[in-house]
């Protein structure tokens, strides 16, 4: 075996997974039976099922130490492909290859007894992941440490509320010294400080080299906590790659209709002679920008400029700039949200407004009706690189947001600090530090 092959610590070729559905309880009793009566008597036997197929012909590859997001709608075959890499389902077609131990925390529950205390299931646990009672015994104070369910521990797992199901296994799967860690949406469940408590854990795992499969519709985390993202529809592999750009394909999905990406740049350009203040780097006007929506608004005029209304892409610390663009409706729409929002190189949120937070422009707009969108702010970011968003959607006859246009990633903008100024971070928080005795 080479150095490559040795670096894998997943590998899946043309994994396929194929559930027969049956109708009534007598189709499953014929097929039982007579396709082999057919096969008898020289007829070509019948089918009496249903194929649905969870997963198709999906292959890909994660390399030791690795963090993998695992995206896609409720339904999307999630769940099958964790519980076919884990072992606990069987393939149609197609292979799996793991190398090193597998602790996966999947459906809340799995695993336990509910009749079973915590502390009998840890051990069952760890018995079943390859862990000696030894073993088990040495771990066992951090297991419960992690957990933090006190005495609880004592008592039958069936006594016990969603979270604490949640925190004693989760605490199993980190104590067990797993080489792939396998996270399915089960964190969900737990209260905000235990979320951030496994983060901060997933993190270490992730850097001593523990390889991670992590499902979540949290997108932002994904993009925090992943290098890369495979993102799946109706069973079916749609994009495997750089975590960022995968959960904007994803994104496009849920909230409009896909449309040619294209390569922006500044829509406008002004006369900047007249003032000193404002910066424009061209090492910034291209962007790997993406579009889509519904089609009934149109997005244009993206701009950033100074309080003096130069254009820019470069701001200083604590400097006032406006964000703008022009919206011109190509249908009738009644109170659209008008709404900006600025990431990281990560994709991650850093700040997001829009009109509906601040209870303005609540009206009907005609076809053909055009406004301009400004939003003033103040620059209390840390030094970097970011990237803006602009979107206008609207919540009518609906639950969930419908973009009528959003352009993601329109504008890359470069924030330097002050020459007398150090800070780490994504934000300044203007700070004064005293020393006294």
């Amino acid at each position: 075996m080479n150095k490559e092959q040795n670096d894998i610590a997943i590998r899946v070729e043309n994994l396929s997974k194929c559930y027969q559905i049956y109708d009534t309880p007598r189709d499953r009793l014929k097929q039982f039976i007579l396709p082999r009566v057919q096969r008898v008597i020289g007829r070509q036997p019948k089918q009496y099922f249903r194929e649905f197929w969870a997963l198709k012909d999906i292959s890909f590859e994660v390399k030791k130490g690795e963090t993998i997001g695992i995206i896609g709608r409720n339904g999307s075959g999630k769940s099958t492909l964790l519980q076919m890499i884990c072992g606990t389902l069987s393939p149609t077609s197609g292979s799996i290859t793991t190398h090193g131990r597998i602790a996966a925390l999947l459906e809340l529950g799995s695993g336990f007894n509910p009749e079973f205390t915590g502390r009998e299931n840890v051990y069952m646990n760890a018995s079943v992941l390859g862990l000696s009672q030894e073993e088990t015994d040495a771990r066992f104070d951090d297991i419960v440490a992690f957990a933090d369910i006190g005495e609880f521990i004592e008592q039958p797992v069936k006594t016990y509320s969603s979270g604490m199901m949640v925190r004693l296994a989760f605490s199993v799967a980190i104590n067990v010294a797993p080489d792939i860690l396998i996270v399915d949406e089960a964190l969900a469940v737990g209260d905000a400080a235990f979320q951030r408590k496994c983060m901060r854990k997933i993190g270490e795992l992730s850097d001593s080299g523990v390889t991670l499969l992590f499902v979540s519709h949290d997108l932002e985390t994904v993009k925090k906590i992943c290098s890369e993202a495979l993102y799946l529809i109706r069973g079916e592999m749609i994009e495997f790659g750089v975590a960022k750009q995968v959960c904007i394909s994803y994104e496009c999905d849920l909230f409009g209709a896909s449309k040619k990406s294209e390569t922006s740049q500044i829509e406008a350009q002004a006369d900047l002679s007249n003032s000193d203040q404002a910066i424009l780097d061209p090492d910034l006007l291209g962007t790997n920008e993406k579009i889509y929506g519904d089609g009934r608004s149109q997005i244009t005029g993206v701009m950033v400029t100074n309080k003096n209304r130069h254009i820019t892409n470069v701001l200083n610390a604590n400097t006032e700039f406006i964000v703008s663009y022009r919206a011109k409706f190509l249908a009738e729409v009644s109170f659209p949200i008008f709404g900006m929002m600025i990431t990281n190189r990560e994709g991650v949120c850093i700040f997001g407004t829009n009109t509906e937070n601040h209870l303005v422009s609540k009206r009907h707009f005609a076809e053909g009706d055009e406004v301009v969108v400004e939003f003033h702010l103040t620059n209390h970011l840390g030094p970097g690189i970011f990237y803006l968003t602009c979107g206008i959607y609207t919540t009518e006859n609906s639950d969930s947001l419908i973009y009528l246009q959003r352009r993601m990633d329109v504008l890359i903008i470069k924030v330097i600090a002050d020459n007398d100024s150090c800070i780490g971070g994504v934000a300044n928080l203007n700070s004064k530090i005293v020393v006294t005795e």
